[in-house]
């Protein structure tokens, strides 16, 4: 495939220009322009990079990408050592960081509730990012983390009481403590997300409403895998999901 041809199809696919992010989305790093090969991850890290090389990629896909806001702009140290690895390689990297979260299909919410088997109802936060839905019958908080647990193959933190009943359950991937003021407004009476903050303890306290820390990275692979999944099938391109372990 050619990457020109990709780049436009990923930017109209996702969307990009609608969301003002905190990076750059779409091409980060242009490299050789036949695409037979893509590797996705969660995150261009020099391990990763390498692995994608050792496969034989022609370009990789993640969703934390580089150039992020009010980063030093020298590049030296870690940053030095990813771009050369992209570049000596001829290697392209494209990013996409709100966009792969905020899409109804290959979005890394819409991903995370599939695995989950939770259909998304409705939105809340800034831009609308964060996922709500309704159960057919409560379930304890016991039961629901079990079931996170399972699912992501890790224990999350989890505050609440394990006993209470929940039947609206609002969800949004990676660090999206921030949101969770939203989640109690938009009526949830549990939140799941990847990280937590010394705030949300007392927060979840006062509020009443649960709330599962399930792991940035965990909560955030299986977007990117989807997207290189639909790459494959859709322009017969050769994927691979590589996942770099991230305890976080």
């Amino acid at each position: 495939m050619d990457r020109i041809e990709l780049e436009l199809y990923l930017n109209n696919l996702l969307e990009t220009s609608r969301f003002k992010d905190y990076c750059p989305n779409g091409l980060q790093v242009e490299g050789r322009r036949k695409i037979d090969k893509i590797a996705t991850g969660v995150t261009a890290s020099l391990a990763f990079l390498e692995a994608a090389l050792e496969w034989g990629a022609d370009a990789v896909l993640v969703h934390h990408g580089y150039f992020w806001r009010n980063e030093p702009p020298q590049i030296t140290g870690r940053k030095y050592q990813r771009l050369k690895a992209l570049i000596a390689n001829d290697l392209s990297l494209f990013a996409f960081h709100l966009p792969l979260d905020d899409h109804p299909v290959y979005g890394n919410n819409a991903q995370l509730g599939a695995k989950l088997g939770l259909i998304g109802e409705s939105r809340f936060g800034e831009n609308d990012i964060g996922w709500m839905t309704t159960l057919p019958m409560p379930i304890t908080l016991a039961h629901f983390a079990a079931q996170v647990e399972h699912t992501l193959a890790r224990a999350p933190l989890v505050l609440g009481d394990p006993d209470q009943d929940l039947r609206r359950v609002a969800w949004c991937t990676g660090a999206a403590q921030g949101y969770f003021d939203a989640a109690i407004e938009a009526g949830a009476d549990v939140y799941l997300t990847g990280e937590i903050s010394e705030p949300i303890t007392h927060m979840s306290v006062e509020s009443g409403v649960a709330f599962l820390a399930a792991g940035h990275h965990a909560t955030e692979r299986y977007g990117v895998q989807a997207l290189g999944a639909h790459l494959s099938e859709q322009f017969e391109i050769e994927h691979l999901f590589i996942d770099i372990h991230n305890p976080v």
